[in-house]
């Protein structure tokens, strides 16, 4: 998993790096002036999720809703 940063211009998003062709990426889209922090336990929490999905300990995303839906 790779972090790239990048700004929309003309309704694309234009990266600061290069990613392969073909990466499927995420796109969290925030305020211009709005940053992102965490405390140090939330960010441990993030380190672990980033190295489960990198070691390819995955569930695909209809099966994470259903496991949602299950305990409300």
């Amino acid at each position: 998993m790779e972090i790239a940063s990048g700004r929309v211009v003309g309704g694309r998003v234009e990266l600061d790096s290069e990613l392969p062709e073909g990466t499927a990426v995420t796109v969290l889209a925030g305020q211009a002036d709005e940053t992102f922090e965490v405390d140090a336990e939330t960010e441990q929490a993030l380190l672990r999720a980033i190295e489960q999905c990198r070691r390819g300990e995955t569930i695909p995303m209809s099966q994470l809703l259903g496991d949602l839906r299950a305990r409300e």
